[in-house]
């Protein structure tokens, strides 16, 4: 398979807006990828196309090859939204078991490795609602991960969660991509970037760079990323 990940002519209108406007590309497997870019640049819309959740306009997105939507594919595929996507009065264990089920995993084994992974293990027992907001991260974390999705898409996913917790995030997500996983990561938050094998800086719905952070820098003639994608997006005057 050369890519894990297709994007074909890929239009997604909301009225006369185009969320997303006829983005084309292919995605490797096995990396990291970042989607920079600031908020209502298509960022979230386009997993959303990508994972299925909603259909295009125009085009066609594709995952491990199969064309989305498509429900049976759903079980080869991991999504985290910005929101904590859990249920505040179960267990931290009875939200990802229920997930799990979703998937047909009815092993507790793997639940409790899941947990085990974002360092929930000891709050098993521990009803959602109580639990803080890095933990209820963590547990969203857990739930999309149960299933051992080979692509896992992940939107803002350190958004509101302290330095410690986001280097440990990150640490999980580049030891999946050695593992194999293919993950797409979405943020506005540019110090995160250089944690991705490849970026692609959005802007109003179209991909307008696309390479590593350093490529991404030596094209724009600096040293700083956030100054890269204003020079990309064609905002005021960049020093180099």
């Amino acid at each position: 398979m050369d890519a894990a990940i297709r994007a074909v002519a890929l239009v997604k209108h909301f009225g006369v807006v185009a969320a997303v406007d006829g983005l084309t590309f292919d995605l490797a497997p096995g990396r990291i990828y970042g989607l920079l870019g600031p908020n209502g640049s298509g960022k979230t819309t386009l997993i959303r196309l990508l994972t299925g959740m909603t259909r295009p306009t125009s085009g066609q997105a594709e995952v491990l090859g199969v064309a989305m939507p498509n429900r049976p594919n759903l079980a080869r595929i991991g999504y985290m939204t910005q929101a904590d996507g859990i249920y505040p009065a179960l267990t931290a264990g009875e939200n990802v078991q229920f997930f799990a089920a979703a998937y047909g995993i009815e092993d507790m084994a793997r639940v409790r490795e899941a947990l085990a992974l974002v360092d929930l293990a000891d709050r098993e027992k521990t009803i959602a609602a109580t639990l803080s907001g890095g933990q209820r991260r963590r547990l969203s974390l857990a739930c999309a991960l149960v299933h051992q999705p080979e692509v896992l898409f992940l939107d803002e996913p350190t958004v509101g969660v302290d330095p410690l917790l986001r280097v440990q995030f990150w640490a999980h997500f580049r030891k999946l991509a050695d593992a194999g996983t293919t993950i797409v990561v979405s943020s506005h938050v540019m110090d995160e970037a250089d944690r991705c094998d490849e970026l692609l800086f959005m802007r109003a719905g179209k991909v307008i760079a696309r390479g590593s952070g350093a490529t991404l820098r030596e094209q724009a003639g600096t040293k700083d990323l956030e100054a890269a994608f204003l020079h990309f997006a064609g905002v005021g005057a960049v020093a180099a």
